[in-house]
């Protein structure tokens, strides 16, 4: 009998009294890891309210200690980061090394929450008006929730809570249902770093779950990740409900191919940008524009990506895991079929992929297209796999128009050696979050994660900065104090006494 994953409401981990569980999958093998709970509504509100007991008394912490807390819960998630590594890669299916940087990754968010003291510092200016001086403090709101996905157990609650917690708040967690057991030792973790009961609180489940959470009249702000079409539920519901919502959606990343760029280091970058965690990242590259003479290069990118195998979460050899689950796969082949039909040229077919031992996991090997269409199927839907689409371009310009007539607007990248094509790129594409000879251009957490367009639901983005505006609200000041209530007939003592 496989294990029941725990909800984890007011510091205490409980099985969850629902009748309905869902399997854990390893993706690697079909075998079932854990089961995990579709969380009664009761259960969601019994999270709420410890929440709100937590938030009356963590708000009026001095914001040093919670800053000292998130050190040594820091410490922790690198004391333990093999250890989370290795649960994320047996529910994830990603290789070690991966899991690794996705738990890294989150580390670098809990290093940001640290230095909360000087993020939430308030402005002023003295003398507005006569003798009026004008100060703003930031406060938090209350108790806020994230729903997380799958593909970064890891990174993305750590984008959240602990900048939520750091700021004064309490947290509600629905982590992905196919990926529950990395967030349930962030939590133990995070009890044992001696955080007060209720700050953070874990529920499981699915849609209903979901809309419980969205509907919710104590819950104040809502953080999601995940596909485009839920992304605009999650801010429809929530924004209905006069919640704050940030609402993150899927992507399709293009990265520009200049003619002059160094051919085999965008071919290295190509290969990991586009396999790498099975294509399953909202970042990865799935369109490379070939402008000018890097037409030429098809050859090449085929060859290296026919090099490349995947495999099991600890065989060093591999450079991707599986997807995440059946429909995953199922998905992705049905677009490889797609393309054949619509005229595509299949360069290289990963449907029938075989790893040994693992006849029962959801493999899909290195899959490459050109003569692509942007009328496409697979050009217009987010594969989220590892496959790699080639369109030509004769110039730069006609480039950034195939970009900026995408629907999304996550992430891009140009590899040249020209810094005037580097600045006009970077100037007129209209994405979020644009590398330059840098496949992935991810922002370090003191600068915020900024999808643009489909990408992006919301005013505020994820950490950094915007981060911390998001789980925070703005209280203003304007004083004036009369002079008269200073008793001048008594002298104010300024001497100092040095003994």
């Amino acid at each position: 009998m496989s294990k029941k994953v725990k909800i984890f409401i007011n510091g205490n981990f409980l099985v969850s009294k629902s009748h309905q569980y869902l399997p854990v999958e390893n993706p690697a093998t079909g075998e079932v890891l854990a089961e995990v709970p579709l969380t009664q509504g009761s259960e969601i509100d019994a999270a709420v309210e410890a929440a709100k007991t937590a938030f009356r008394a963590w708000k009026e912490v001095a914001v040093p200690e919670r800053a000292r807390l998130f050190l040594t819960y820091q410490h922790l998630l690198k004391e333990y980061q093999k250890e989370l590594a290795e649960i994320l890669s047996q529910e994830n299916g990603k290789t070690f090394a991966d899991a690794m940087g996705d738990v890294w990754r989150g580390i670098e968010v809990v290093e940001h929450a640290c230095n909360i003291p000087s993020l939430m510092m308030g402005e002023t200016v003295e003398n507005v008006a006569r003798a009026v001086d004008t100060y703003s403090y930031i406060q938090p709101l209350g108790v806020c929730a994230g729903i997380t996905p799958f593909n970064f157990p890891a990174m993305i609650p750590l984008w959240m809570f602990p900048i939520a917690v750091a700021c004064g708040n309490t947290f509600i967690l629905k982590p992905s249902e196919q990926t529950p057991m990395t967030a349930m030792k962030l939590a133990e973790l995070f009890n044992e770093a001696g955080f007060p009961k209720g700050l953070l609180n874990i529920v499981h489940g699915s849609k209903d779950q979901v809309n419980h959470i969205l509907n919710h009249p104590d819950i104040k702000a809502i953080s999601f990740v995940g596909s485009v079409p839920v992304a605009e539920h999650v801010y429809r519901t929530g924004t209905a409900n006069l919640k704050r919502v940030q609402a993150f959606g899927g992507a399709k990343n293009h990265m520009v191919i200049m003619p002059d760029a160094n051919k085999q280091q965008v071919i290295n970058h190509l290969v990991g940008a586009s396999c790498g965690a099975a294509g399953q990242r909202c970042m990865a590259i799935s369109v490379a524009v070939l402008v000018g003479e890097a037409h030429r290069w098809i050859e090449d990118i085929k060859t290296a990506l026919s090099g490349i195998k995947p495999g099991v979460w600890n065989d060093d050899a591999a450079a991707y895991g599986p997807l995440i689950n059946k429909t995953a796969k199922d998905k992705v082949l049905r677009l490889i079929n797609t393309a054949y039909q619509q005229g595509a040229e299949v360069l290289l077919d990963g449907s029938d992929c075989h790893v040994e031992g693992c006849e029962n996991g959801y493999f899909v090997g290195p899959t490459l297209f050109s003569n692509v269409s942007t009328d496409m199927d697979i050009y217009k839907e987010e594969i989220f796999g590892p496959a790699l689409l080639l369109l030509k371009a004769d110039t730069l310009e006609e480039a950034i128009k195939i970009i900026n007539e995408n629907p999304y607007g996550n992430g891009t990248s140009i590899f040249t050696n020209s810094g005037a094509a580097a600045r006009k790129f970077q100037h007129e594409v209209e994405v979020g979050q644009i590398g330059v000879n840098l496949p992935i251009p991810v922002p370090l957490p003191f600068f915020s994660f900024t999808g643009w367009r489909k990408s992006f639901f919301g005013d505020l983005h994820s950490y950094g900065k915007q981060g911390v505006r998001f789980y925070t609200e703005t209280k203003t000041i304007t004083a004036r104090w009369f002079e008269e209530d200073i008793p001048l007939s008594q002298p104010i003592n300024m001497t100092i006494n040095l003994k």
